[in-house]
């Protein structure tokens, strides 16, 4: 359905990834397809000789680890995300050696009922280095900040990851078949209708609407969603760049596909996931009054969604404490008058 009516996602081409404008994607939070970027990739390359050709290439560079693989009876269609109770998964995951879930795919290779099967997320610093040294953007610090990316890859038949969200940004390379990502701002949360906080198909909760077949009596608010949704079709060596936070379904389209991707946040290493936080809030603040709770926003948008300097720009700079720059000492100190406070 959204593939259908969704607006396309920007789509313009640059010389080098050095040339990606992650200001206007990340900042301007408009994602953007640059076509063709990574098309000389010797993976790419492989894959548009054949699906053989591009699983041996992966083979040559296996540094014989055990991937986590996951699969799903045929009546899933592919989609991976919860059984119908909501409080398990709809697949199995496993952990074995990538050449078992490579021999599983050309088992199944072409047929209408085959099982849905793929490796997800492979750390390629972890499993496969010397593919990651042949196939890479390139980029450093200048766009990564002082933490490196994780780079991953994702190995496998027509799958579907049922919409969820990052919480970091995402460089998405389609170097395999094709993929389509239907795109959602963080602001489309509620139209969505996401799953239990747990378990989850992979660390984040998920949509519960089939976009596949959509019930609009249980989720209205998904025609609203539609609304603002964009679609990314990638083809192989076709790259997304698109900010954290925002929703996103993937299909992967052909009967054998291949996506590198690169997670990074700007952020120092010592701030913590802002999961921890809502976490938290769903605690101490959710079921207080509706007036206590009006009051603590007001806070809230005083010391922590404001500039960050406003809070504490009156005081002197001995006073400060956390409310002046935060570096790895202060958050030390922090984290641990919180465990204190949490464990009193």
């Amino acid at each position: 359905m959204p593939a259908l009516t969704a607006r396309r996602t920007l789509e313009t081409t640059v010389a080098t990834p050095a040339d990606i404008p992650f200001d206007a994607v990340l900042a301007g939070q408009t994602p953007m397809v640059f076509k063709g970027l990574a098309r000389d990739w010797p993976l790419v390359q492989a894959g548009l000789e054949s699906s053989q050709a591009a699983r041996d290439y992966i083979r040559a560079h296996d540094q014989g680890g055990r991937v986590v693989g996951y699969s799903g009876d045929p009546s899933i269609n592919g989609r991976f995300s919860y059984d119908e109770t909501l409080t398990a998964m709809n697949f199995k995951a496993e952990r074995a050696a990538l050449e078992t879930f490579l021999r599983r795919l050309e088992e199944v290779e072409g047929r209408n009922d085959a099982p849905s099967v793929y490796v997800g997320s492979a750390d390629l610093d972890a499993y496969f280095p010397s593919l990651k040294a042949a196939n890479d953007l390139g980029l450093g610090s200048e766009v990564f900040g002082p933490q490196p990316p994780m780079a991953g890859i994702w190995i496998g038949n027509r799958t579907t990851a049922a919409a969820h969200y990052d919480m970091s940004n995402n460089i998405a390379v389609c170097a395999v078949g094709r993929r389509r990502f239907t795109l959602f701002p963080p602001n489309q949360v509620a139209n969505l209708y996401p799953g239990p906080l747990e378990p989850t198909p992979g660390g984040q909760v998920v949509s519960l609407v089939d976009f596949e077949a959509p019930d609009f009596e249980r989720h209205p608010g998904f025609l609203d969603a539609i609304a603002n949704a964009q679609v990314a079709e990638l083809e192989p060596g076709d790259v997304l760049v698109y900010p954290a936070l925002w929703w996103h379904q993937v299909e992967a389209l052909e009967p054998f596909n291949v996506l590198v991707n690169y997670w990074w946040n700007a952020s120092p290493g010592f701030v913590d996931t802002p999961m921890t936080t809502l976490l938290h809030g769903l605690l101490s603040l959710r079921d207080r009054p509706d007036f206590e709770k009006q009051g603590w926003k007001a806070l809230f948008d005083y010391y922590l969604f404001g500039p960050a300097e406003r809070a504490g720009a009156h005081l002197p700079e001995v006073a400060r404490g956390p409310l002046g720059p935060m570096d790895e000492i202060k958050a030390r100190r922090l984290r641990a008058y919180l465990l204190d406070r949490l464990n009193r």
